[in-house]
């Protein structure tokens, strides 16, 4: 028989307050931070995809020619609209979060947030028009 000096027999109770499991619904704030929480696996989904799109690139023509025909059904091209919205969302969200994340100065002065937003979204643009290019 063990006994165990911790344990008394009246110990007090734990004060927890119940929470209902969708507590964020109830603010927008809460509800949006969640959300973008959320649209990291749309993120996650789209690495593995091009990891899989270089993959078979390295492949030969053959294995690119199956991956793009998988591309052509309904389904994928439905799921591929959801999940590049998810990433707009992802997107905007983290980009007006970035003066909260990164502090940018110049010499002692603080550069505003709205300018930070804005390199941001300039950022975004030429590097999304440079692809667009390519392509």
């Amino acid at each position: 028989m063990s006994i165990n000096p911790d344990y008394s027999k009246y110990h007090p109770k734990w004060f927890r307050r119940s929470m209902p499991i969708f507590w964020w619904t109830r603010k927008w704030v809460h509800m949006k931070f969640i959300l973008r929480e959320l649209t990291s696996v749309a993120v996650a989904y789209s690495a593995i995809l091009l990891l899989l799109i270089v993959r078979a690139l390295n492949q030969g023509s053959e294995h690119y020619s199956e991956v793009t025909a998988m591309f052509k059904s309904p389904v994928i091209l439905i799921l591929h609209t959801v999940m590049f919205l998810f990433l707009i969302f992802h997107s905007v969200s983290w980009f007006s979060l970035a003066p909260k994340a990164i502090v940018l100065r110049i010499g002692k002065k603080r550069i505003p947030d709205q300018a930070t937003i804005g390199l941001n979204f300039l950022a975004w643009f030429v590097v999304s028009s440079v692809i667009v290019w390519f392509i």
